[in-house]
């Protein structure tokens, strides 16, 4: 309930405080690439249950459909504006709704893709005991985590690598989750 309330009280302070941003931002996306402004992918969150994440656009439109789910740091779907965003994080701001719906929480794990959630083991799946995060350890720990990607095969050393890397941190913070932690 603390949790959860303080979730509600930042994101609120911080969409107030960002929405200058938050706009800026928005007409940045339409003057590079048009409509639409927002990405909206299908996450795994909290007891399995999936939602729509909220991010700026920074990916061609119907990036999905022309490739894999993960991004490396080469990869030619990313537009112009878009690695300017995801270098400063900017894409993530919008998520700050998700967390007011009570899909996320400002700290956790990170909600994960349906394709990739079919790859963990009954241990790691423990993960998803807890509500996923804008930002967590994992997220701090893997900060430069598209350059890692930039493999021969991205979405296998995802998979099998980092992938894993993160889940072990995300474990350890879901067992022991605190307002402090």
């Amino acid at each position: 309930m603390i949790k959860r309330l303080f979730d509600l009280v930042i994101s609120l302070i911080l969409l107030l405080i960002l929405s200058p941003v938050i706009l800026l931002t928005s007409l940045v996306v339409i003057l590079d690439t048009g409509f639409p402004v927002f990405y909206r992918g299908l996450r795994v969150g909290r007891e399995g249950r999936c939602f729509n994440i909220l991010k700026f656009r920074s990916m061609v439109v119907d990036s999905r459909q022309k490739g894999p789910g993960i991004t490396a740091g080469s990869d030619c779907r990313v537009t112009g504006s878009g690695r300017f965003l995801r270098k400063w994080k900017l894409d993530e701001f919008p998520q700050f709704f998700n967390v007011l719906r009570g899909e996320m929480s400002l700290v956790g794990p990170r909600p994960e893709d349906p394709r990739y959630v079919e790859y963990y083991t009954e241990e790691e799946r423990k993960v998803l005991s807890v509500k996923p995060g804008v930002t967590g350890v994992s997220q701090i720990l893997f900060r430069s985590e598209e350059e890692l990607l930039d493999v021969d095969d991205p979405e296998e050393y995802y998979i099998t690598c980092i992938m894993r890397q993160k889940l072990r941190v995300d474990l350890a913070y879901a067992q022991q989750q605190s307002l402090f932690f």
